[in-house]
């Protein structure tokens, strides 16, 4: 694959104490939950950082948290705020701004996932450099998708979802094939969003102890201290 055809971006906001992780409290507080954000954040970049194939970017939100993001620049990471209101108009942007950068095969993840494997990205990146698909899907176990890709802008498959529901992944699918258009499911995998969510991460974290150091480390002080 290209590295200069390929981009990835994650899509990430600022950890902070009453905007992140909000549905993990209780049993979580406010702080400890946005700790758990920053910790998955940063033990997704180290995981994606080790990635080859891509040019790797990272879109965040609030504007004014640039500072915080430049100290990934260092571990190859460009930087660029996210631009709209809703989800569906942030990612959207992101595209855009990549596409309109030259870039031919572009994928978006989220911030809040076990540490993908890379064999993911593999997969799609060469499904998108074959015209094997023109979207690449993760359907994520809660009815959404956790990464999607492009090998050109599509625009209409943001639009008109409820990001809320169960249904985003179907939906999204619908979009597509309503417009004659190829694509591939990726293997499932999930979002950190719940305590049950935190529970099923803790159960299997003999899959994630090399991978999610940050994550596991701070688990660990949260159980040692009764909070978990």
């Amino acid at each position: 694959m290209s590295l200069h055809a390929n981009a990835l971006v994650i899509l990430t906001k600022a950890p902070q104490p009453g905007q992140s992780k909000t549905r993990l409290v209780p049993p979580l507080s406010y702080a400890e939950a946005a700790d758990l954000a920053r910790a998955l954040l940063l033990d997704q970049l180290q995981n994606l950082a080790i990635f080859g194939g891509a040019r790797l970017f990272i879109a965040f939100t609030p504007e004014n948290a640039a500072g915080f993001f430049e100290g990934f620049i260092a571990q190859g990471f460009t930087c660029f705020a996210q631009r709209g209101q809703s989800l569906g108009e942030r990612m959207r942007h992101a595209f855009e701004h990549l596409f309109a950068s030259g870039f031919e095969n572009i994928i978006l993840i989220g911030s809040d996932l076990p540490a993908l494997p890379l064999r993911f990205f593999h997969q799609a990146y060469a499904c998108l450099e074959k015209s094997a698909a023109d979207v690449v899907l993760g359907p994520s176990a809660d009815g959404g998708y956790y990464l999607v890709g492009m090998n050109r802008m599509i625009a209409t498959i943001f639009d008109g979802i409820d990001w809320s529901g169960d249904d985003v992944l179907a939906r999204t699918i619908h979009k597509v094939e309503d417009r004659g258009l190829k694509h591939e499911l990726l293997p499932e995998w999930y979002d950190i969003d719940t305590a049950k969510d935190l529970e099923r991460l803790q159960s299997e974290r003999t899959c994630f102890e090399v991978s999610m150091k940050n994550t596991f480390a701070l688990l660990n002080g949260l159980k040692q201290r009764g909070r978990l």
